[in-house]
């Protein structure tokens, strides 16, 4: 069960969300515009195949910036190098291009993510998003969440849409999301659950975003969605995109999401997937922790 605290007295969710729209979409269009020719691999994170590029660097300098000069107050927490104690009790936990590997190579689904959370998001169960927004900027599309308030999507700058999840008829009709760790013993465990999973969905579908995934089960583009190894920065806006949409989004435990399973759905067909991942890691056997 979650112990993040409240809001502080007098946070205007709105406003904030209004605020992660405004600089997620100013770091798309960054991304987007000045991607180099020759883009390439500038390190790597956990293995050679966690990539970072210069890019994501530099979206998340110009993110921490934009913030600053808005939210001098909060702190800041990214992906990338970089962060910044705050006073607010608020801290703004951004991916500055997620999908990297797809970005790299050029293909359409990444976003930028940008997500304002109280309580301490490197402690599972510890924190929530109060709002946030996710921009894909090759679609044209802007996600945004206020807690409380609902999320809805924008398309090619037009007026803002509600976003509201519709339950499938049953796991067996669900189109299922999901993505893979960039180490090769988790990725060997994930495939094994993966396996057990596929015959009791309609297929699978792997996007390479998670922050798109999540928001992919608010618009009704995929129907359920699960991950293993997700960082707060991969899942903060996303996650509170599907909640304000009316999706479940928790871990195999019903608790807030963590790196340990993010689930998220329809509240009856997110339920019935949890079963059947949970049925399928106790076969599979547990070969890393939970946590």
């Amino acid at each position: 069960m979650s112990s993040a605290p409240a809001p502080p007295e007098g946070t205007d969710v709105r406003a904030l969300a209004e605020v992660a729209r405004e600089v997620a979409e100013e770091a798309a269009t960054m991304i987007v515009q000045r991607r180099p020719a020759d883009l390439g691999v500038a390190t790597t994170k956990s293995s050679l195949t966690d990539v970072v590029t210069v890019m994501d660097q530099a979206s998340q300098d110009l993110l921490r910036s934009l913030l600053g000069e808005r939210r001098p107050q909060d702190a800041f927490a990214g992906e990338e190098e970089g962060g910044s104690a705050g006073t607010s009790g608020l801290t703004w936990v951004v991916d500055p291009i997620d999908g990297t590997v797809n970005y790299l190579y050029g293909l359409a689904a990444y976003a930028v993510s940008v997500a304002v959370v109280v309580g301490d998001p490197s402690r599972p169960g510890a924190w929530r998003p109060v709002a946030g927004a996710v921009v894909d900027p090759v679609a044209g599309r802007t996600y945004v969440a206020a807690l409380g308030e609902g999320a809805t999507v924008s398309e090619g700058g037009g007026a803002p849409r509600p976003l509201r999840v519709a339950e499938a008829e049953g796991l067996g009709l669900a189109l299922c999301a999901t993505g893979f760790g960039y180490e090769a013993d988790r990725r060997a465990w994930q495939g094994q659950v993966l396996a057990r999973l596929l015959p009791q969905v309609r297929d699978i579908r792997r996007l390479g975003s998670a922050a798109l995934d999540l928001c992919r089960v608010a618009d009704g583009t995929v129907d359920v969605y699960y991950e293993r190894g997700l960082n707060p920065w991969d899942l903060a806006a996303g996650w509170l995109v599907a909640t304000e949409a009316g999706a479940a989004v928790t871990d195999l435990d019903g608790g807030d999401p963590s790196s340990a399973m993010t689930l998220a759905g329809a509240p009856r067909t997110q339920a019935a997937l949890r079963s059947a991942v949970l049925e399928a890691v106790d076969v599979v056997g547990e070969e890393h922790d939970r946590s």
